[in-house]
């Protein structure tokens, strides 16, 4: 119930249960319903037309032009880049593949390096602490940590594609793109210097795995990686320098749609009214041709029994 009455502002009290007013009588649920009912219709106007305004941003930003379903194509894509090798370490002893399952490189996938380094982190940081944080396991592990920090880019960047549908101009999306970009390159130089250690060292643990002289740098797939994540920046370029429609356009698009269905229904409606009387006239017509020949039938027996 309200705190105050509407009609002569009367302060209401808690044990106030009764509809009406105690000062002016006035039933306080129904005082001046029609203008409220009036409120609420205007009110669930503005909710209409604000979500159809969101609505209409959303389905534009993501496929409303033939160069924004390209995008969210060529943006989902760059997921490929990281199941292809990017580098490798291999030894006399043990290998290890920065590759996540390991069908292109011999020995320990990155999925195996993993389990090691989160089952047992301390020897790995305690291996990097022996080279000085300047050797093949620290290396290897920075190109891991950028090749994760590149993944997050990539799928932030995706993601932005949905949280930025309001602004379809937005360069979000560049931005993370460029920094995906950056740390792929990061983890190529990280696994060239890995590489280029390890040759200079004659044994040495890799956490619990061990490498004798070993040797490595990159492989094929980080350029696969890089190239894909390169067509996704220059898709989300080209959007954010296209042209975008406005929300007045949108409407009026929508609109326009509305208006077309609704006349088409229409034209539907009146073809099948007009159906429905020709079937009508049809089965009226069917029924007066049975009603006269069963007439004519019955004056044709009566003549013959006279």
């Amino acid at each position: 119930m309200a705190s105050t009455c509407p009609n002569c502002g009367r302060r209401l009290k808690w044990y106030d249960v009764k509809a009406e007013c105690k000062d002016c009588g006035v039933s306080i649920p129904n005082f001046n319903w029609e203008a409220r009912l009036e409120e609420d219709s205007e009110l669930a106007e503005k909710k209409f037309a604000s979500f159809y305004r969101t609505l209409n941003m959303f389905a534009y930003s993501l496929w409303g032009t033939k160069l924004r379903i390209a995008r969210i194509i060529l943006s989902f894509i760059p997921i490929v880049g990281f199941i292809v090798p990017w580098g490798y370490l291999k030894s006399d002893g043990e290998s290890v593949g920065i590759d996540v399952i390991g069908a292109f490189t011999d020995g320990k996938s990155l999925i195996d390096l993993f389990k090691s380094f989160f089952g047992n982190s301390g020897l790995y940081f305690q291996n990097m602490g022996y080279e000085g944080y300047s050797g093949p396991v620290t290396y290897m592990m920075l190109a891991v940590l950028f090749m994760v920090l590149c993944l997050l880019m990539a799928v932030i960047a995706f993601f932005m594609i949905l949280f930025t549908n309001k602004h379809p101009k937005s360069k979000l999306m560049v931005v993370f793109d460029c920094l995906s970009i950056s740390c792929a390159a990061v983890s190529a130089v990280m696994i060239t210097l890995a590489g280029k250690t390890a040759a200079s060292a004659a044994a040495f643990n890799f956490g619990d795995i061990p490498m004798i002289n070993a040797g490595g740098g990159i492989m094929w797939g980080i350029f696969v990686a890089i190239g894909l994540l390169t067509v996704a920046l220059v898709a989300n370029i080209l959007v954010a320098k296209a042209p975008a429609k406005t929300h007045e356009q949108l409407e009026e698009e929508r609109l326009a749609r509305k208006a077309a269905k609704e006349e088409k229904e229409r034209l539907a409606a009146i073809e099948k009214e007009k159906a429905r009387k020709e079937a009508e006239k049809k089965a009226a017509e069917e029924q007066k041709r049975i009603v006269e020949e069963a007439r004519a039938k019955l004056a044709k027996d009566k003549e013959k029994k006279n």
